[in-house]
């Protein structure tokens, strides 16, 4: 029989959802180009249109905002212009700055892009990407800890961008305040914490950064190969379930005695960006809603399709996710 998803769902409206993690802007400046630079063979670039956005972990807390739950995201941001652009893009989606963090010492990620005709002429990057220090450490986990005390928190996700919000003794502390009050904890890894998140509930890299964290060279559609490697990482991290996702291909689960693989549903690819975090944030809801992980990664791999047939980063739609379910009749 088909679940009811759309009653399943209304459960999201209730849920509260803590996002760890490096958070950035994304500056879009948009313009024609009618000639070249007498400076240097570059093109002259007549703006039209600037747009700032959220990007990084905040993407994230977007597409749980999106699928009706409540984020709290929790970060450091610089004490400088960037981070007063951030917190005023905060207040006009309603996402909640209690988990915020302000440090002079660091500056706010902005991404700068020009793009002129459709396509993509620069970018420039402004970040710093050392490890935060121990202060502010110690700050955030303390903002973490009150959240946690004082509200109901269903989830914790760690969105690690490698930028330094997330360090191993973070981890290590988060885990375990989590754990101690039965709260799940998923983690959308990169390379320099990889090795870090050990007893998780959920792990999802790529396909990309699994290769790579245990070192071995195989097929994306070797799928065998694929669960050799998976539980080669298990025996070192001793997470729960094992989430692999593999672009085209779909998303791969395990559990350490079998595998699941879901082929990707995405009909028409328009743009692949910002599908990993769609893809964390709805199977992290999922859980916290007490549907079981096998339905839940279906749900995330169809999620994830459909924000790569719209332009840009983009939340998910909580309607139009909810008609592909009820269309395929899961």
């Amino acid at each position: 029989m088909a679940t009811d998803f759309s009653q399943t769902f209304s459960k999201f409206k209730t849920l509260n959802v803590i996002v760890i993690g490096d958070v950035m802007i994304d500056s879009y400046l948009w313009g024609s180009v009618h000639r070249i630079s007498p400076e240097a063979p570059i093109p002259i670039v007549n703006t039209t249109r600037r747009e700032l956005r959220m990007g990084g972990a905040a993407n994230v807390a977007l597409n749980i905002k999106s699928l009706t739950a409540n984020p709290i995201l929790c970060t450091v941001i610089g004490g400088d212009s960037h981070g007063d652009d951030f917190l005023r893009l905060m207040d006009e989606d309603s996402l909640d700055k209690s988990g915020i963090v302000r440090s002079d010492e660091r500056i706010t990620t902005i991404k700068h892009r020009v793009i002129s005709g459709g396509q993509h002429l620069l970018r420039v990057d402004e970040e710093i990407t050392t490890p935060i220090t121990a202060h502010e450490s110690e700050k955030l986990l303390a903002q973490i800890d009150a959240i946690m005390r004082g509200t109901p928190i269903h989830a914790v996700v760690f969105e690690d961008y490698d930028k330094g919000v997330i360090t191993p003794w973070l981890i290590e502390r988060v885990v375990k305040i989590a754990h101690d009050k039965n709260i799940p904890v998923l983690v959308d890894p990169k390379k320099r914490n990889f090795l870090y998140y050990k007893g998780v509930d959920v792990f999802k890299p790529n396909f990309k950064e699994l290769c790579e964290g245990v070192n071995v060279s195989i097929e994306k559609t070797d799928f065998d190969a694929l669960f050799e490697a998976e539980c080669k990482l298990r025996e070192i991290l001793g997470y729960g379930y094992g989430f692999i996702t593999l672009s085209e291909h779909g998303v791969f689960l395990s559990d350490g005695e079998s595998y699941k693989r879901f082929p990707s549903v995405i009909r028409e690819v328009t743009d692949v960006s910002g599908a990993g975090d769609t893809v964390i944030a709805t199977i992290s809801l999922c859980i916290a809603a007490g549907i079981d992980i096998v339905t839940a990664s279906e749900v995330a791999n169809i999620a994830g399709g459909l924000v790569c047939e719209r332009v840009g980063v983009v939340p998910v739609d909580y309607n139009a996710l909810l008609k592909v379910l009820k269309d395929i009749d899961l």
